[in-house]
């Protein structure tokens, strides 16, 4: 089958630095998809019909042209960030046709003497600012497209108030074109309220004295949560994750969420993991909604509501964890009824009630039984004794 559909990336140097290829791709297009800017790079030349993209933004326009010679036009790179990732998702690949100029990351990456590999390429356009937080670590470099002109000053106010007051900041503006400029700058001392629209922010990530780097491992300090003690505990929780072995892509139920730790860590474990946290409690929902975005994963969704109901609807999860709630009717039935197979259902038990649930529970869909004991070293008069936390029962049974 030959592309209809032919994406073309373009710089702030417009026509004049495209390529053969994508200049022959133009010139027989019988419309061309952009944005306003985009299109207006364009020379009187290229007599295809131009269309905007439609607001709110829509690939209609695009996948309702299939067949007919069609360009879309976005900024550098398509497949990064961009909308021929958008379009990839919907249009088969002997369909399409990528043709991609320098991305604004290596653009600013050349500009800066970074190697491209050894930094983290971010993007907050219609995303949380939140999400930079899961990647705050001492020498860190990252580069951050920006969502618009306010985009630098709020990552400067966000850096300073974590504790990365000393991160260094370089605003780069129109990339590759005749406006191209730089601004240097410190996080706390940051002082430009709005960069040209077009913009990317680098950042050298460094803390100020005395501020913590939360680890890349599971098992995140209790403290770096906010909970009303109702928290799987620290050692409890690395151990919990490493049963639910998370996976790239892959989706977990946190059931009977808390303070939603487990959730939070299994998608910090890697960025295409997702996960969904139920919980009753108002209290504890406020909770995972300051967590989740304090930690870097404010993509968690959480569903406000008690198991089994809740689960109604749910997409079907790749792992279950099962937190708080395993003594309610019908909730280990439920989250086994909608786990792929192949999935993991991880829980834990505190009480003898709930022990006997897993048990009953292992004797009906097999799996393995854990028991994890915790003690820690606390005075006693002058001296020190091991003072153990409550026992957990664990129930690990792959479908």
């Amino acid at each position: 089958m030959q592309p209809w559909l032919t994406v073309v990336g373009i710089g702030e140097d417009g026509y004049a630095g495209l390529g053969k290829a994508a200049r022959h791709a133009l010139l027989g297009a019988a419309e061309v998809v952009g944005g306003p800017r985009q299109l207006d790079l364009l020379p009187r030349c290229i007599r295809a019909r131009r269309s905007p993209w439609p607001s709110p933004f829509s690939l209609a326009p695009v996948l309702e042209k299939r067949g007919t010679p069609v360009c879309v036009l976005a900024s550098g790179d398509p497949m990064l960030f961009g909308v021929g990732a958008s379009l990839a998702r919907q249009v088969a690949a002997e369909e399409m046709r990528v043709i991609p100029a320098p991305s604004s990351y290596s653009l600013a990456a050349a500009r800066l003497g970074w190697p491209l590999q050894d930094v983290t390429l971010l993007s907050v356009v219609a995303r949380p600012l939140a999400a930079l937080n899961a990647h705050l670590h001492d020498g860190a470099r990252l580069l951050v497209l920006s969502n618009d002109g306010s985009s630098p000053a709020a990552i400067a106010a966000l850096l300073a108030e974590r504790g990365f007051g000393p991160s260094r900041l370089s605003v780069l503006e129109h990339l590759g074109g005749e406006r191209e400029r730089r601004i240097d700058g410190i996080a706390s001392d940051w002082s430009l309220t709005e960069a040209a629209a077009l913009n990317l922010l680098a950042v050298e990530v460094h803390p100020d004295e005395g501020t913590r780097s939360l680890p890349l491992t599971t098992g995140l300090p209790d403290d770096a949560y906010r909970h009303d003690g109702q928290l799987t505990k620290r050692d409890v929780r690395a151990v919990t994750l490493a049963r639910l072995a998370p996976r790239p892509g892959e989706l977990l139920w946190d059931v009977g969420a808390g303070c939603g730790s487990i959730g939070i860590e299994w998608m910090r474990a890697h960025p295409g993991c997702r996960a969904i946290a139920i919980e009753a409690n108002e209290g504890r929902q406020a909770h995972i909604r300051h967590n989740r975005d304090a930690l870097g994963v404010p993509g968690l969704q959480l569903v406000a509501g008690q198991a089994p109901v809740a689960l109604e609807g749910l997409p079907a999860p790749d792992a279950i964890f099962i937190g708080g709630g395993v003594t309610e009717p019908g909730v280990l039935d439920a989250c086994w009824n909608q786990l792929k197979p192949g999935g993991r259902l991880v829980a834990n038990a505190v009480t003898l009630q709930s022990e006997a649930m897993l048990v009953a529970f292992r004797e009906l869909h097999g799996g393995e039984l854990t028991r994890i004991a915790v003690a820690q070293a606390q005075p006693l008069g002058g001296f020190d004794t091991w003072r153990s936390a409550l026992p957990i029962t664990l129930l690990e049974v792959t479908k």
